[in-house]
């Protein structure tokens, strides 16, 4: 059977303080927590009941044992997951300093696992039948995982919904600078492409969200989706349609995560053919919702909380 939704990128383990409001120095305790955009966006599927799977690699240590354990308990498929012997799992740092300073810290030095998956190591049919399979940014930024992600897009050649999360994170690239052409040759093989302002603005060279979307489409892609922080989410299809929702009340506590939620969400709308608006309406209170919490991963919604969160016009 086909998967709902294969996720290819970064996997990490998160160690979130368990004080707000206080910088690293000072804090006395974390929460560990299973991390990495991609690996986040395929839990979030599958807590709104998706079939899902990622692509990704750890180090060959406890904390890749604890991240394939973390992938079994939520319901992802973890046989993509592999170990890369004398590179250690990678570690991500945050501070809490509700409601919009939310500093990371990642620790993949002296390179993290995750970018050495390779292209032939593929499960090229698999990614072929998957209905959605997603892809980041940060795949683009070192080899071999450029050229796995580059091939494994080629491969696929835009059967079904593919989507290219911008992600871009400029302190993984040695020279950020060179980023633009590898983000092209990307969109060329997408059909849905996700980003915030920065984001856009990297991959097309313009910042307007309006103008954005158009140059997304102009790139190649079928549904462009830029996301405006306070202002919301923008959403342009090829075919014309467009929604622009704003965002759904919430008191932030941590607001990282709140994306890979999106993009979760998203994920499940396109599945279910839902309209443009419904499903940016669903993918905003999914967001909001993990905003609203201290952890990603297990913070994910259930399709009850987002449907509570609509229902009442924000997160209570």
């Amino acid at each position: 059977m086909a998967y709902d939704l294969i996720t290819m990128g970064r996997i990490g383990v998160d160690l979130y303080p368990l004080q707000t409001g206080v910088p690293l120095p000072q804090v006395s305790s974390f929460g560990k927590f299973l991390g990495g955009s991609a690996t986040n966006v395929a839990v979030a599927a599958a807590r709104l009941g998706r079939r899902t799977a990622v692509i990704t690699r750890t180090g060959d240590d406890p904390f890749g044992t604890y991240l394939h354990e973390a992938l079994r308990d939520f319901g992802v498929d973890d046989r993509w997951v592999t170990a890369v012997p004398g590179l250690p799992t990678p570690v991500t740092f945050c501070e809490v300093f509700p409601p919009d300073d939310f500093p990371l810290y990642f620790y993949r030095q002296p390179k993290a696992p995750d970018l050495e998956i390779d292209a032939h190591e593929l499960d090229l049919d698999a990614l072929r039948d998957a209905r959605i399979f997603w892809v980041t940014g940060t795949g683009l930024s070192e080899e071999p995982s450029r050229t796995a992600t580059l091939a494994a897009l080629a491969h696929r050649s835009k059967a079904g919904i593919t989507v290219f999360d911008l992600d871009w994170r400029p302190m993984f690239w040695r020279d950020p600078d060179a980023a633009r052409p590898f983000y092209a040759e990307a969109l060329k093989h997408t059909t849905v492409a996700v980003g915030n302002l920065d984001e856009v603005e990297v991959a097309t060279g313009v910042r307007e969200p309006h103008a954005a979307a158009r140059a997304l489409l102009d790139a190649g892609v079928e549904l462009a989706v830029v996301k405006q922080g306070p202002k919301g989410v923008l959403a342009v299809d090829r075919q014309g349609g467009a929604a622009e929702i704003p965002p759904l009340p919430v008191n932030v506590l941590n607001g990282l995560g709140a994306g890979d939620a999106f993009g979760g969400a998203l994920c499940h709308g396109l599945l279910e053919g839902w309209d443009l608006e419904r499903i940016m309406r669903y993918a905003n209170a999914a967001g909001a919702i993990v905003a609203s919490r201290l952890e990603c991963s297990s913070a994910m919604p259930t399709p009850d909380e987002i449907e509570a969160a609509l229902s009442a016009g924000a997160v209570l």
